[in-house]
């Protein structure tokens, strides 16, 4: 058994260029044909694929091993016919020679086509791909180039934004100027570069399909939802209004604390108003059950709001814009509390204790209303048995 150390050519360079036709076999013969294309085209990557297999061959034999050298190529105006051409001349060689293994030499991405042609025939024990050294970097980037325009995805994303920028940039430069036309195509650019990098795309796929859902669910938060952008909304254009009406302060420290003052109200009961809409949801489902995390978001949210109130009314109190908080008389009953005037720091530290307070609420009442309840059986809601003390 003999190891067939073959150079393909799948255009059939070598043919067009001699006027020999393929297969070419043995030493002297390859060697020869090395002399043939090298006059006929000198720059010819072939004389290097030829030369490979020669060395390949020689290689083998100083091995002790039986090596048979040959070159074939697809002598044909067509695709198939190319490759099936190749396939004629290798079922030759196998009949003749008693081949079982093969060594393929190539100098293309064309020709390496036909390795699994000849892997369909004999055990490909090496695939040599000869890359000439001065054209090493033009060859890589030609087949990263030619990857690329193979994808249609990579096409349509990278080539057709350069392509619309490359025809905008005349219209706008002679409409207005190239200054004008630069800055636009590269703002334009950079968005667009943003909103692939965050992947804006998705997100916005991903909202459009849970509204299509969350419509046809006929779920309650469906309409709570809209309530708290609205409510939101509200809440950005009241703050904006209240921060504006301070234009006589500099920096902006004061009108951001105005604003989240004045802001967060509106914004606290957008995000209860959500929230109460999810636990509607979960209450009006089948098996009729509330989790702790939904029931304790609308007491996190308005504790935050308080913290948030707190800290920023006591900054305006400190810039002079609020006056210190005057509590008016209480009369409980028989016990009645004079109206008291609360500093700066005690009207904080009220804030930051009520929140607390609210928080814990929050989760005694979570707890309270998501215990699994237990029947005379001794069994919880889901039929699990409950274990008790004696």
């Amino acid at each position: 058994m003999a190891t067939l150390v073959v150079c393909v050519d799948r255009a059939d360079d070598i043919g067009r260029k001699t006027g020999l036709e393929t297969p070419v076999v043995g030493w002297e013969a390859v060697r020869s044909l090395v002399t043939d294309v090298g006059l006929a085209d000198p720059e010819d990557s072939s004389v290097n694929s030829l030369l490979e297999t020669l060395r390949v061959a020689r290689d083998l034999r100083d091995d002790d091993e039986e090596a048979v050298v040959a070159v074939v190529s697809g002598a044909s105006d067509s695709v198939v016919g190319a490759d099936r051409a190749v396939a004629l001349q290798l079922d030759d060689l196998i009949a003749e020679y008693d081949l079982d293994r093969a060594v393929v030499v190539i100098d293309s991405a064309e020709d390496e086509r036909l390795v699994p042609v000849v892997e369909s025939r004999l055990n490909v024990d090496s695939v040599d791909r000869v890359v000439v050294r001065q054209a090493r970097d033009i060859e890589s980037t030609y087949y990263l180039l030619k990857q690329f325009l193979a994808d249609e995805e990579l096409r349509q994303t990278i080539l057709v934004p350069v392509g619309l920028a490359f025809v905008a940039f005349p219209a706008l430069a002679l409409m207005y100027s190239p200054a004008i036309g630069a800055a636009t195509i590269t703002a334009v650019i950079g968005m667009f570069l943003l909103y692939k990098g965050f992947s804006i795309d998705d997100v916005l796929t991903d909202a459009a399909s849970q509204t299509r859902d969350a419509l046809y669910s006929g779920n309650v938060s469906v309409v709570t939802y809209v309530v708290a952008v609205g409510l939101t909304f509200v809440g950005i254009f009241v703050g904006a209004l209240a921060a504006s009406e301070l234009r006589n302060v500099e920096g902006v420290v004061v009108p951001a604390m105005r604003f989240a003052y004045e802001a967060v109200p509106w914004l606290t009961t957008a995000g209860v108003t959500a929230s109460i809409g999810r636990i509607l949801d979960e209450a009006l489902t089948d098996d009729r059950t509330l989790s702790s995390s939904s029931l304790n978001i609308p007491f996190v949210l308005t504790s935050v709001a308080l913290v948030v109130r707190g800290f920023s009314g006591y900054f305006l109190e400190r810039a002079g814009i609020f006056e210190n908080f005057e509590v008016g008389p209480l009369k409980l009953g028989a016990l009645t509390v004079e109206s008291f005037t609360l500093g700066t720091g005690e009207r904080l530290a009220a804030f930051v204790v009520a929140a607390v307070l609210l928080a814990i609420a929050g989760v005694q009442v979570a707890a309270f209303l998501t215990e699994p309840t237990i029947d005379d059986d001794g069994m919880d809601e889901d039929g699990d048995e409950l274990e008790t003390g004696s």
